[in-house]
């Protein structure tokens, strides 16, 4: 037991299965080839991703989804044929490695998507449209498909018991995928046994449980991913965080009823959060959402339900986890992304060294993005993540000296792995501190988690001779011979020359973030990337005046923007009143006033029906408007400063993060840490 928080790492028990403390993993997609099998049972990399987070101290590890539905008939564990055996027999080095470390596995099996799948042709729980395409409409699930899926789930359970893992978690009544949408009423408009009353609604998961009992045996722990609340204002519509709405999806009253009958037909803990795909910010909370942003639902359904309830969503403060759970009012701490960035979390709750946690920062870019571009689940602060025993740091062959021109993050990444492997560096800093471009971009009040990584890395360099007020020459890298260098110089803001854009009413994003106090009520924001979308929506929660101006047709063109932060930050757009101008430019700031020219373009409406198809040229025609502006901040990106390369260029200089060419946090990352591990 820790003696740093001793109900945290205390033992818990969930039907049969004791789990010998209360932080759990919760489930992230994990099925991409390498990682996952053609008969649904991890690969050993797959496994050793998991067994990496056991080996850190999480007590409880529960797998990405295992969708039954995926296999050919005998090729997966849904069904007693070839591939059942096969799943079982490679199942057992996932369960063995998670075993060898005291902790206990549970393999999420999946229902999958309904409507919220990005192949519309796929069933739901009745005819309704699609969440990405809502001009198209998914089929209603026939009822022999309802009896085959149950089936699978009985069947892929008895698998995983039989290869040793220690229970299942059927995902689920959760985030509106396939189970959830046939518990809500708004999303089913059955006729049947399966549609229509609370309790019909109910049967296709209260089904799933029973026949899992009654081939596994009762005393088989079967887990539940749950949703107190869906958060959902209409299709495709998610309600912000103290938004006064009208619950279109499962409000608070009706989720304890449905705990309550779930927990009564068999389920043993439910794993809690909220959510749905079309409020996909509350099951995957990004940057600017609260920390511990599902605890007050979940911690009031508790009182309701007498079974173990896991807490999950942004929830990485063991304080808080310790005190909560000290006093009863949840069971268990689940954490999915902070897992990733640092597979040793637990272990270093347990240690106390708080400081030395590498923190998880919302941004989305390695884990989600990266499975809906149809990769391996990773992580942008740490690029090891998923492959932690083939892609690791080790030792140089001899040691080297390395030169790491810019303390940005690239820079420090860089600096921090050649160090690890055994190198002598030397990181020059032109300014008087470490941090780059990240230290504005860190700067807005919910970034917390970009400031704690910043501090991470200033720690992880300490013992690096480190030389600030330093701009490093071409002359000094050919007086100091170094056997490899990294030039992370980042990049500087693009500048406009705009007339009146000189104006002291005018600042730039960097100084906006840092130093500027905004007066006045009325604010212009010339970019709608992400800094200047993010920018927009924190001056609108002041009550200010915004408008965006956005030269292109659309805006937050940010590479690896997940779906998640790009729906809440378009949400809080909405919320703050933020009015955005796209197609349209800033031609002149005078007296207070910004000039500006729309350019009307020839498309279709919302229905894809004629607007000013016959009315406008192709090329559009320019509209022009004045807005009043006590202030302008102008947000149009940055230009790499790559000066230095382009003089120094040769086989040992390497070109890494901004300086090669701006983009996020995770390039600047993946870049140093790539080239540093093979040094």
């Amino acid at each position: 037991m820790s003696n740093h928080y001793s109900a945290l790492f205390s033992p818990i028990k969930i039907g049969s299965m004791e789990v010998k403390n209360r932080i759990a993993m919760m489930a992230m997609g994990v099925f991409s080839p390498r990682l996952m099998g053609p008969n649904g049972a991890y690969t050993k990399d797959g496994a050793d991703y998991y067994i990496e987070r056991a080996k850190g101290g999480t007590g409880l590890i529960v797998t990405g989804l295992l969708p039954v539905s995926w296999f050919p008939k005998g090729k997966g564990p849904g069904d007693q044929g070839e591939g059942f055996n096969k799943y079982v027999e490679q199942q057992k080095y996932l369960a063995d490695g998670v075993h060898k470390y005291g902790s206990k596995v549970v393999v999420q099996i999946t229902a999958l998507s309904g409507r919220s799948s990005i192949h519309a042709s796929d069933p739901a729980a009745c005819e309704i449209q699609n969440v990405w395409d809502p001009t198209k409409k998914n089929r209603e699930m026939t009822k022999e498909e309802i009896h085959e899926y149950i089936e699978m789930f009985a069947n892929a359970s008895l698998a995983c018991k039989l290869a040793g893992i220690d229970g299942v978690e059927i995902h689920a009544v959760h985030e509106g995928y396939l189970l959830d949408q046939f518990t809500i009423a708004n999303t089913n408009h059955r006729t049947d046994e399966y549609g229509g009353s609370l309790e019909n609604r109910l049967r296709f998961p209260t089904e799933i449980v029973q026949a899992i009992k009654e081939k596994c045996g009762d005393d088989y722990p079967v887990l539940l991913r749950y949703s107190v609340r869906s958060y959902m204002k209409g299709f495709n519509r998610g309600a912000l965080p103290g938004e006064e709405f009208e619950e279109f999806g499962r409000d608070f009253e009706e989720s304890i009823v449905v705990a309550q009958k779930l927990v009564e037909a068999g389920y043993d803990a439910l794993d809690c959060d909220n959510g749905s795909y079309d409020s996909w910010f509350w099951p995957h909370p990004p940057v600017y959402m609260p920390k511990a942003c599902n605890l007050e639902d979940v911690r009031a359904l508790k009182k309701h339900v007498s079974v173990p309830v896991i807490c999950a969503g942004k929830f990485d403060d063991p304080d808080l986890a310790n005190e909560v759970i000290s006093k009863g009012e949840i069971d268990m701490m689940g954490m999915g992304r902070p897992l990733l960035a640092d597979a040793e979390l637990a272990n270093k709750f347990a240690q106390g060294d708080l400081e030395n946690i590498r923190p998880c920062i919302g941004c989305h870019n390695g884990c989600l993005a990266r499975i809906f571009q149809g990769k391996d689940i990773s992580c942008a602060v740490n690029p090891a993540c998923g492959r932690e025993l083939s892609y690791d740091i080790g030792k140089g062959e001899k040691q080297k000296k390395v030169l790491v021109i810019g303390g940005g993050l690239a820079g420090m990444e860089a600096a921090r792995v050649c160090a690890l492997r055994g190198h002598k560096v030397d990181l020059y800093e032109k300014t008087d501190k470490l941090g780059g471009a990240f230290i504005s971009a860190a700067a807005f009040d919910y970034k917390e988690d970009d400031r704690h990584l910043l501090q991470w890395y200033i720690k992880q360099v300490e013992d690096i001779d480190i030389h600030y007020n330093t701009e490093i020459t071409e002359q000094f890298m050919a007086e100091n011979k170094y056997d490899e260098v990294f030039i992370a110089t980042g990049a500087k803001e693009r500048k406009l020359d705009t007339p009146g854009f000189d104006s002291e009413n005018v600042t730039y994003a960097v100084d906006t973030l840092l130093n500027t106090e905004i007066k006045g009520e009325n604010v212009v924001i010339v970019g709608g990337g992400l800094t200047g979308i993010e920018i927009a929506c924190d001056l609108g929660k002041e009550g200010k005046k915004v408008t965006v101006v956005e030269a292109s047709d659309t805006i937050l063109n940010s590479f690896g923007l997940s779906a998640a932060n790009y729906n809440m930050l378009m949400e809080m757009l909405d919320y703050y009143k933020v009015n955005v101008m796209k197609s349209s430019t800033v031609t002149k700031y005078e007296d207070g006033t910004a000039y500006i020219t729309t350019t009307v373009k020839n498309y279709p409406n919302i229905a894809n029906r004629a607007k000013l198809m016959f009315a406008v040229g192709p090329q559009g025609i320019p509209e022009q408007s004045e807005i009043k502006a006590d202030h302008m901040v102008v947000s149009v990106g940055y230009i790499s400063d790559n000066r230095l390369y382009d003089q120094a260029k040769a086989d040992n200089v390497h070109l890494i993060g901004d300086a090669d060419h701006p983009e996020n946090v995770m390039k600047a990352i993946w870049d140093a840490y790539d080239i540093a591990r093979n040094i």
